[in-house]
């Protein structure tokens, strides 16, 4: 991994931890849909390749409200991974 790749997964990694957090303690409705919206606008920025590993090549990877908690919680887990093992 590159110092730049290295950069941007710590980057990522930083704003969707924050995120999530947010997220799975909110009883708001508007900050949850605030929260995914902010993703989606992020993951449409985000280094390609880093959305591709985290996502599994699901194009529709938080950018879909059903199963967004989830994925949220699981692009975290693979970062934390990701940020372990380099």
């Amino acid at each position: 991994m590159t110092e730049k790749d290295r950069f941007s997964l710590e980057q990522a990694y930083a704003f969707f931890h924050q995120k999530e957090k947010v997220y799975a303690h909110s009883t708001s409705e508007r900050e949850m849909d605030h929260i995914e919206d902010v993703i989606s606008s992020y993951v449409n920025s985000m280094s390609p390749s880093l959305y591709e590993e985290i996502s599994g090549g699901d194009k529709t990877f938080l950018m879909e409200h059903p199963n967004f908690a989830e994925q949220l919680r699981s692009a975290v887990s693979r970062m934390e991974r990701m940020l372990e093992e380099n």
